[in-house]
């Protein structure tokens, strides 16, 4: 894990992926490699001249170019390595486009306090159209903590490629906990992902609980606050993305999560 593909637009989010991007680099001793993108308009213009999409297309070009000098002026001082590249359109499309090389996307869960652009929406489509991992953090995070990892465990196929996948950045951590909600459903057990992990010396504990009132997310929410992690890593619509799209355990871990997520599918 040693790609970490960032991306860079100015919105109220971009301060928290650019931190948890520099600390996650630095952590692997990896390369950064940052996708600026100038995002189409979201509001359809003048139908006949279009003149309204070309002047917030303007604006926004503009906004990028300044962002663009002011980034780069911070990462010429920043001890990583880095590389920049321009692209003008959809944000989520532009990602998965440039993602092809990428072992890991740096995103953010979803905007609090900004409408645009849906992070929540473009999270979900990166995760499952590139099948890379995705962190996706809070737009308050000023720190990316990597010693606590919470693995929430179902024991399908998502889990198990969301563990796989982010062995590097486990490999980090002081302490691991894999926590399971009842009966998981899938067909691993936490047991075979602890012995996983142990053949790559992560020694990982297991913690279970068979809570029939209360919802999955919120049972990783209540044990990662319990248990003090510092980022949680969940296999994403393990169900299917109809289903989650009326409100399963990924749409609300998006909307609602107080630490990073890393994602997998």
């Amino acid at each position: 894990m040693k790609n970490i593909l960032l991306l860079v637009h100015d919105d109220a989010g971009q301060e928290a992926r650019l931190q948890a991007a520099l600390d996650l680099t630095r952590a692997l001793d990896g390369h950064m490699h940052c996708i600026d993108v100038v995002a189409m308009p979201a509001i359809v213009g003048d139908y006949y001249s279009g003149a309204a999409d070309a002047m917030l297309l303007a604006d926004e070009r503009d906004r990028e170019s300044a962002n663009k000098e002011a980034l780069t002026a911070r990462l010429a001082h920043e001890d990583v390595r880095w590389t920049w590249s321009d692209t003008t359109g959809a944000i989520a499309e532009s990602i998965v486009a440039a993602a092809t090389m990428a072992d890991i996307i740096v995103l953010n869960r979803q905007l609090d306090t900004f409408p645009y652009p849906d992070m929540h929406d473009i999270a979900s489509q990166v995760v499952m159209r590139t099948r890379k991992p995705v962190l996706a953090v809070p737009d308050t995070l000023d720190r990316l903590k990597l010693d606590r990892a919470l693995i929430a465990w179902d024991g399908r196929a998502s889990s198990v490629a969301a563990m796989r996948a982010c062995v590097p950045l486990l490999a980090l951590a002081s302490e691991v906990e894999i926590f399971t909600a009842g009966d998981g459903g899938g067909d691993a057990e936490p047991a075979e992902a602890a012995e996983y992990l142990s053949r790559h010396a992560i020694h990982a504990t297991i913690r279970s609980t068979d809570d029939g009132f209360h919802s999955v997310d919120r049972l990783i929410a209540e044990e990662a606050a319990r248990w003090r992690a510092d980022y949680v890593i969940m296999g994403a619509y393990s169900h299917g993305r109809l289903m989650e799209s009326f409100g399963g355990v990924t749409k609300r871990m998006l909307s609602n999560s107080k630490l990073p997520l890393v994602l997998g599918h």
